[in-house]
């Protein structure tokens, strides 16, 4: 929305005569421009809170003076809240203001009197072209105002309004709508007073936004594709005039990093931190958000998650109460659980009494339970817990019982989910395909499963860190295959925002945790032919084993074969067997076994531990003291799992994607990472083809990637890193039986539909069959880098600088005729500006200050003023380098000043971060200076700014799975 916006201010679409489809320029501007919008809902009698806009720090002083603290600060055009926050002094004002108004494209924040505490209620509007209106639906935040909607749970339908309460504002939606003379779909927010129907408009969205996403899958109304058609001149009553109707209560529940990123504030404020979210549908608001926490795959049932909790004093959960974080929804349990009456945490919350005692009503079956055993359960408890969506694995450990005695206590007394379809219009307009929940407030299912021949493919659940959305591309693409070969497609996942979820793509979707309980209902149900866990990144493989001790048939590589290459003592031995080196090594179950294995090969080393996914817990250790601080978290992290350890290798790394069908092994491409080894794979910079790679090695690493594709039996896709040391010695670090984030990548820029020649191998095909043999795909004669993306901004104090563990939160690519151009493209893509000249900063690391250098020199002959602190400094002056000090005392208000245009800095050796450095770079992020910590980055962005070639348009009409690109 604001590339269009910037193209027609520039003149550009009124000189080449196009044309803004949908909602125009002025009413976009209306609602995203805090000034108009506040006009706008002014002129048709809309009450906003008391406010100001302001363009300047001056301008927004001005305001402090009228209205009291807190203040709520919300910059224009800017998206998750990016910028803003709650000041509650005048220290948070100044700084909120000033972050706010350097995130906004047009330098402007609203100033607006606090309603923290209200109800914050969502309305999500379409309205055509003749001035038809249409409510999707509404939406009900169970936190107040005050929390970012993409940081709260949210329930659909409202659920504390009363019907004039609801009529009432579904008219001011209507006439919002109009108002603004919005053409599609929107999201209108309000905030409602929570004791009177006193409300004010708090913001509108003139676009579909991440609520708009959860309410198409909640309602089953295709909001986008509406939206398309009536920006192509299309009406309501041509396409799809039904209003939802809807008889279930759906929660989305976010998913946040901080299992990642331990170090960061938690709290929850005005700018969003979730990473993703899981939606669950259910008959109460009991069994739907119950189903909803089980399906943020946390790698610990809830009830484990209240164990630190328990463990607080009375005044620490009173603070928890009062200052809200991602653990709020346990905190309010405990509480309750302490004796604390609804009344009283609502005082302290301001969450509506009706969830305060849904709550409640957990918390009072769950100490029925505890109170129980399995010889004198009362079976009318069980089956009351399972309507309010107990899982067995919450009930076993209640109980102090094992998860299959009570599956087969429910089996016992025929206790079983049934499923319901959700339905976008009643009996207006029947879906295309099934789309299906699980309850037990049922006595039947609303239609019986087909007895065509069926594959359910596991979905990924929430987008996480470390896994994306490349693995419901995966799913997507494994679907689209076999309903190709006549085969009934069934997906299962949980997350409001993928492709997979839209009740269009196969042909029955469940919309159900994908925990072991849930998958092996739908199961016993459907009777697949088998099961493919390949594509839904760690979650879906951590299923494979425990379904196949059940007997169901896991396609593709097989549950053994998969183990062999997650359990390091398998796959050392199976390296060992097929004489490929790995980097010197061990596992340790104990403190004392670590630090012998790291004594015995030398340190550093390279720790984390087994069956995780994007690098969790990874961590280079350089001493005892290191290894004693990391085994005491790391070994939670892997459960009953070993921890991994191995020397670390410093080295250039390389990786690959395979697809095997246990004989013949075809390799798309091998990727090469611009960071040394060291840095996640998903925080490198990956070049395809490969710009360092000897000729020697390249055949090895193809040698050494048939063989173990071989070995391991592979049948489907899989991933291969390597590293190469400074003596071009090779080293496998692992091999991943499933798909990876490259997957996509390598299917774009070749053009080889790799998923579906997975799924058709794990279906019998063989590589022959579809015309491939063994060997690697000609390179191809373009260059393309893969670039990560970071979120970091909103994660107040984590460290943005890359080590082993994975902190990016997506990827782009670029694609060129040059290496020099293709990471222009895919720097510029992943948001990090290429500052064309000013004054640059260093502040290295000892080890790296003659690598940097020779980074001085070149941007000093490319027209920039090179400025160093202390240490860096000295070491430059002694190359006789053209370099000025600036003292670390100065650096701040430099960067305030916006005095500093590029930063490059390197941490110390080790996880030893100096104060300095550490506010260096929290800074830099929060005032959008880039700031490199990676050397091997800033050598390619200097390669980068000393290219200034032409730009060439390029058609490639070639590709199998998206139809033509230009690039």
């Amino acid at each position: 929305m604001n590339l269009a916006i910037e193209l027609a201010e520039s003149g550009i679409l009124k000189e080449l005569n196009i044309k803004l489809l949908g909602t125009s320029l002025s009413s976009i501007k209306k609602a995203e421009d805090r000034e108009l919008f506040k006009k706008a809902m002014e002129e048709i009698g809309e009450k906003v809170a008391k406010s100001t806009v302001a363009e300047s720090l001056d301008e927004a002083m001005a305001f402090v003076e009228e209205t009291d603290f807190p203040i709520i600060i919300r910059p224009a055009f800017t998206l998750g809240g990016t910028g803003g926050g709650i000041a509650h002094n005048m220290d948070e004002f100044v700084h909120i203001v000033s972050q706010g108004l350097k995130c906004s494209i047009i330098h402007q924040v609203l100033l607006e009197e606090s309603v923290a505490g209200w109800k914050e209620i969502e309305y999500e509007v379409i309205r055509d072209n003749a001035d038809n209106c249409l409510v999707i639906c509404n939406m009900e935040n169970l936190d107040p105002v005050g929390i970012h909607t993409g940081d709260s749970i949210v329930v659909v339908p409202t659920q504390t309004l009363s019907p004039s309460e609801d009529q009432m504002l579904r008219n001011a939606s209507i006439k919002i709508i109009r108002a603004l003379d919005i053409r599609g779909g929107c999201n209108i927010q309000f905030a409602l007073h929570p004791t009177s129907s006193q409300y004010v408009v708090i913001e509108v969205n003139p676009r579909v936004s991440r609520s708009s996403a959860l309410a198409s899958k909640a309602t089953g109304y295709p909001i986008a594709k509406v939206a398309s058609k009536i920006a192509i001149g299309l009406n309501l009553d041509e396409v799809n005039s039904f209003e939802p109707e809807i008889d279930y209560i759906v929660t989305k529940v976010p998913r946040w990093p901080f299992d990642k990123f331990t170090s960061a504030n938690r709290t929850l404020g005005t700018q969003m931190k979730a990473t993703g979210e899981v939606m669950a549908i259910g008959r109460t608001f009991e069994e739907s958000l119950l189903k909803a926490i089980d399906s943020l795959d946390i790698g610990l049932n809830y009830h484990l998650g209240m164990e630190k909790i328990s463990s607080w004093d009375d005044e620490v959960i009173h603070n928890s109460l009062k200052n809200p974080d991602d653990e709020r929804i346990f905190v309010v349990s405990e509480a309750l659980r302490r004796g604390y009456s609804v009344d009283h945490i609502h005082d302290i919350t301001n969450i509506d009494r009706f969830f305060i005692s849904k709550l409640k009503n957990i918390n009072d079956l769950s100490e029925k339970l505890k109170a129980s055993t399995i010889e004198n359960l009362d079976i009318n408890l069980l089956f009351d817990c399972k309507k309010y969506g107990f899982s067995n694995s919450y009930i076993a450990s209640l109980m102090d019982t094992s998860e299959d005695i009570v599956q087969k206590l429910c089996k016992q007394h025929n206790f079983r989910p049934y499923y319901k379809m959700v339905n976008n219009c009643g009996d207006a307009q029947k879906l295309a395909s099934p789309y299906l929940y699980s309850t037990y407030e049922a006595s039947s299912d609303d239609t019986p499963p087909s007895s065509r021949p069926k594959v359910v493919v596991l979905g990924s659940g929430p987008i996480r860190i470390g896994q994306g959305i490349e693995f419901d591309y995966c799913s997507v693409h494994s679907v689209k295959a076999l309903r190709e070969m006549g085969i009934e497609a069934i997906i299962v996942n949980s997350n409001p925002e993928t492709v997979s979820t839209d009740f269009d793509i196969s042909d029955v979707l469940y919309f159900e945790p994908l925990t072991y309980e849930c998958v092996m209902d739908i199961l016993e149900r459907e009777k697949p032919i088998g099961v493919i866990v390949q594509f839904g990144g760690q979650t879906a493989i951590n299923l494979a084993g425990p379904l196949a001790q059940a007997g169901i048939n896991i396609l593709g590589t097989s549950v053994d074969d998969i183990d062999r290459a997650e359990d390091r003592d398998k796959f050392l031995q199976t390296m060992n067997k097929l004489g490929i080196s790995l980097p010197p090594g061990s596992t340790a179950f104990s403190l004392e076994q670590a630090i012998s294995i790291a004594e015995n090969i030398g340190y550093p080393v390279l720790v984390r531990p087994s069956y995780v996914l994007g690098g969790r817990a990874m961590e280079i250790i350089y001493n005892p003291q290191e290894m004693a601080d990391y085994m005491e978290n790391a070994i939670k992290a892997s459960g009953h799992h070993p921890v991994l350890i191995d020397k670390y290798i410093l080295g250039k790394e390389y990786e690959l994607d395979g697809i095997s069908d246990g004989n013949q092994v075809l390799i798309p491409g091998i990727m090469e990472h611009i960071e040394r080894a060291g840095v996640h794979s998903g925080d490198s910079f990956g070049i395809y083809p490969p710009q360092n790679l000897s000729i020697a090695t390249k055949a090895k690493i193809l040698d050494y990637t048939i063989a173990i594709a071989r070995e391991m039996k592979m049948k489907g896709l899989f991933n291969i890193q390597f590293v190469v040391d400074e003596n071009d010695n090779l080293y496998v670090l692992e091999v991943n039986p499933r798909a990876s984030r490259t997957v996509p990548v390598f299917s774009k820029i070749l053009g080889i539909p790799m998923v579906k020649l997975s799924t058709k191998i794990m279906l019998g095909q063989s590589l022959n069959d579809m015309g491939y043999t063994t060997g690697i795909v000609p390179e191809s004669s373009l260059v393309t880098v893969k670039g990560p993306v970071f979120s970091l901004s909103k994660l107040a104090a984590v460290d943005i600088f890359l080590g082993p563990e994975m902190k990016s939160t997506g990827e782009v690519m670029g694609t060129d005729t040059t290496y020099t151009k293709a990471v222009r493209k895919a720097m510029l893509a992943s948001g990090m500006m290429l500052p064309q000249g000013g004054n640059a900063l260093f502040s290295i690391a000892h080890r790296d200050k003659e690598q940097a250098a020779s980074l001085a020199v070149r941007l000093i002959e490319k027209g920039y003023q090179v400025y160093a602190t202390n240490d860096t400094w000295e070491y430059f002056s002694k190359q006789r380098l053209s370099v000025r000090k600036l003292d670390k005392a100065q650096v701040f208000d430099w960067l305030r000043e916006d005095r500093i245009h590029l930063i490059i800095n390197t941490p110390t050796l080790g996880k030893v971060v100096t104060r300095f450095g550490y506010l260096l770079r929290r800074k830099a992020m929060e005032l959008n200076i880039p700031c490199i910590t990676s050397l091997d980055t800033a050598r390619a962005m200097l390669d980068v700014l000393e290219d200034d070639g032409p730009v060439e348009i390029l058609s490639l009409d070639r590709y199998a799975d998206i139809g033509a690109i230009r690039l």
